[in-house]
């Protein structure tokens, strides 16, 4: 076991923990989160079972966890403390488990070799995510008809759905996306999707969503609207049939 503790914790940072049986992945981690002062390290662990006593302990916000490692791997643990840790993020070598991490509510799945691009957009998302969960205020949204109704703290706003070129999700969250705002409301992806008029987006990506009538060029595992450009996920490539039949 190895833990490793931060000294002069700046108030609001975001304490997390780095869960890797491999040495340099985290050494290199750590070098990584140690430049954004937003985050907070509370402890480094080479094995799950270690890190399971931690968590129960420091109660930290943030999991950044590989999958496969001596004992129980990174998704085991993350099954047994999901409810009392609200961020996670697979850092790994093996792809076949992204959908098992994302079902765990997982924020992001990065493969490695990491890099520091990479990271820092993962971070983006955290920072995102961690101000939502911050406010005391709840999101909600009403949709009818062809008009979203976005609760945002006290404000409400109509939106129609026309305007929305992309959703994106964000664990429990799902974000909105115009050409120049976006907004927030509480709802996975799929629960909204269900909810909105068929036949006008469609599931491109995990975390992606796209109005079929915003689309305006396919091509390399990429998705054009306008100067938007989107990732298409290996699981849903059937639906550019979709996109290319608007």
């Amino acid at each position: 076991m190895l833990i490793y503790l931060q000294q002069n914790m700046q108030p609001g940072s975001i304490k997390c923990m780095i869960v890797d049986d491999e040495a340099l992945d985290r050494l290199y981690l750590s070098a990584l989160i140690a430049e954004k002062p937003q985050l907070h390290v509370t402890g480094i662990f080479e094995n799950a079972l270690d890190a399971l006593h931690a968590i129960k302990v420091q109660s930290p916000d943030l999991l950044f966890l590989d999958v496969s490692m001596p004992g129980n791997s990174g998704i085991e643990l993350l099954k047994s403390v999901r409810a009392s840790v609200p961020m996670a993020i697979f850092i790994t070598s093996f792809q076949d488990f992204a959908l098992d991490g994302f079902e765990l509510s997982a924020l992001d799945y990065i493969l490695k070799p990491l890099t520091e691009k990479r990271f820092n957009q993962t971070i983006k998302r955290v920072e995102e995510y961690w101000e939502m969960l911050q406010k005391s205020t709840a999101y909600d949204i009403l949709i009818d008809q062809e008009m979203l109704t976005i609760k945002q703290g006290h404000d409400k706003l109509r939106l129609p759905i026309s305007d929305v070129i992309y959703i994106e999700a964000l664990s429990d969250y799902t974000k909105f996306h115009t050409g120049s705002h976006s907004y927030i409301t509480l709802g996975t992806l799929s629960n909204i999707l269900e909810k909105l008029p068929p036949n006008w987006f469609y599931r491109i990506h995990r975390s992606y969503a796209v109005a079929a009538k915003k689309v305006t060029q396919i091509q390399k595992g990429q998705l054009y609207c306008g100067n938007i450009i989107l990732p298409i996920g290996k699981t849903y490539k059937h639906t550019l049939y979709h996109l290319t039949e608007n």
